[in-house]
C-alpha cells in the first residue's frame, strides 16, 4: 500500500461520521478499529442499559437514530453502526490496535501492535475515552476486601442486590447507578463537589450550545478537556424517581478520608461499613499513541484551532481530533466528523497548491 490521504483511528460515532464525510469528498482513507466488531464503546456497556436509559444517540449522517425503546443499548447501537458501515461502504479494518503515530520525513506512520503499518498524509484521531477509565487513588483502597468496580466494569444492578454499595462520582453515570441500586439494596453516594441539577430542557439547542462552548473554551487554551456531559448538569429521569423518593440523592456526602478493609472512614472519624464500591469517576482521552508527535501544550491538553471549535491540532495541522473535548459525546460527534473531513481536505489542497507553485 502506498501513502494514503488519511487514516481514521477509531470506528465509534465520531470515526464513522468522519469516514462518511471523507468518502463523500472522495478522500482515500482507511478506518482502523481496535475492536473485532462494530459498535465502539457501546459494545461494552452493561446489559441493564437500554435505549430508553441512555442520554440519546445522535443519528449518524444521513440516518435516523435507533428507537428509544427497551432494547439493550449494547445490542441496538452496535447493530446500527454495523448496518451503517455496510450501507455506506465505509473502509473499516479491524481489529487493529494502534500503538503509535510518528513522523517520517513529513509522512505520518501509523503502527499497530501486531507490526502492521500505514503511511498517510493526514490523520483523524477518533479513539474517544472508553479505554482510559479514570480511577482516583485514595488511602487504603488496596486494603478493601469487598468488590470494587469502575463504570467500565459495571456488571449491572442485580450483582449488587443485598450488598451495601458506595457509589463514588458526581456525573450522570453515578445518578443512573443510584437510580438502579437504591430500590434493590442499600446505596450511599459520595462526590467531591455538590451536584448541579438542571431544570431546563437540555434537548433545547441553546442549552447544548452553551455546554459545548464551555468545553471549547478549555480546548482553545490547550487545557485538558472536560466532558460535555460533566458540565451540562444532572436531571432525574422517570426511572430514577423511585430512588429519589427513597432519599438516596439527598443523602449525598462529601468524600471520605480513607478506605479500610470493610468500609470507609469519614473525616470526622466515623466508620461506614460497605460491601462494594462503584467508581463512577469518568474517563480520560485515549491519546497516548499520539505522544511521539508532541501535540500537548504546556497546559497539558491538545490545543485545537478556531478557539476550540475546530478539530485541527494547532501544533500539527495534519492531525484532526474528533471525540475530543467538545465532540467527546454524541452531542458534537457528527458535527466534528464533518469539520474534520473539511480540515483534511483543506490541508491536502494546500499541499497540492504548494506543489504546483514549486514547479513554476
Amino acid at each position: 500500500m502506498g501513502i494514503l490521504q488519511s487514516v481514521v483511528i477509531g470506528a465509534g460515532q465520531a470515526g464513522l461520521s468522519t469516514s462518511y464525510h471523507l468518502t463523500r469528498r472522495g478522500i482515500e482513507h482507511i478506518v482502523l478499529d481496535a475492536d473485532d466488531a462494530p459498535g465502539g464503546a457501546w459494545r461494552h456497556r452493561w446489559d441493564a442499559l437500554t435505549m430508553r436509559d441512555v442520554h440519546g444517540v445522535a443519528e449518524l449522517p444521513g440516518e435516523e437514530p435507533p428507537p428509544r425503546d427497551e432494547t439493550r443499548a449494547n445490542i441496538a447501537v452496535p447493530a446500527y453502526f454495523a448496518a451503517y458501515e455496510q450501507r455506506h461502504g465505509l473502509p473499516v479494518e479491524r481489529p487493529v490496535d494502534v500503538r503509535s503515530v510518528t513522523d517520517d520525513a513529513g509522512v505520518l506512520v501509523v503502527r499497530a501492535r501486531d507490526g502492521r503499518t500505514w503511511r498517510t498524509r493526514t490523520l483523524v484521531n477518533a479513539t474517544g475515552t472508553w479505554t482510559q477509565p479514570f480511577l482516583p487513588h485514595y488511602p487504603g483502597m488496596e486494603t478493601f476486601v469487598g468488590e470494587q468496580f469502575h463504570t467500565v466494569d459495571y456488571p449491572g444492578p442485580e450483582h449488587f442486590r443485598g450488598k451495601r454499595t458506595l457509589v463514588v462520582g458526581g456525573g450522570a453515570s453515578a445518578v443512573q447507578f443510584l437510580g438502579a441500586l437504591a430500590p434493590i439494596t442499600e446505596a450511599l453516594w459520595v462526590t467531591r463537589r455538590p451536584p448541579v441539577w438542571r431544570e431546563d430542557d437540555f434537548a433545547a439547542p441553546e442549552s447544548r450550545a452553551a455546554a459545548v462552548a464551555l468545553v471549547e473554551r478549555r480546548v482553545a487554551q490547550g487545557l485538558p478537556p472536560q466532558s460535555v456531559v460533566s458540565i451540562t448538569g444532572l436531571v432525574l429521569r422517570p426511572q430514577e424517581h423511585e430512588a429519589a423518593q427513597l432519599g438516596v440523592y439527598d443523602a449525598r456526602r462529601e468524600m471520605f478520608a480513607r478506605i479500610e478493609p470493610d468500609g470507609i472512614r469519614w473525616a470526622n472519624g466515623d466508620f461506614e461499613p460497605v460491601d462494594a464500591i462503584l467508581w463512577a469517576t469518568g474517563f480520560r482521552p485515549a491519546i497516548a499513541h499520539l505522544a511521539p508527535l508532541g501535540l500537548r501544550s504546556p497546559a497539558g491538553g491538545i490545543q485545537l484551532d478556531r478557539q476550540g471549535r475546530g478539530t485541527t491540532a494547532v501544533k500539527d495541522p495534519r492531525i484532526q481530533l474528533v471525540g475530543y473535548g467538545p465532540s467527546a459525546s454524541t452531542i458534537g460527534a457528527n458535527r466534528a466528523g464533518r469539520i474534520a473531513a473539511r480540515g483534511v481536505q483543506r490541508w491536502l489542497d494546500e499541499q497540492a497548491e504548494s506543489a504546483v507553485q514549486g514547479t513554476r
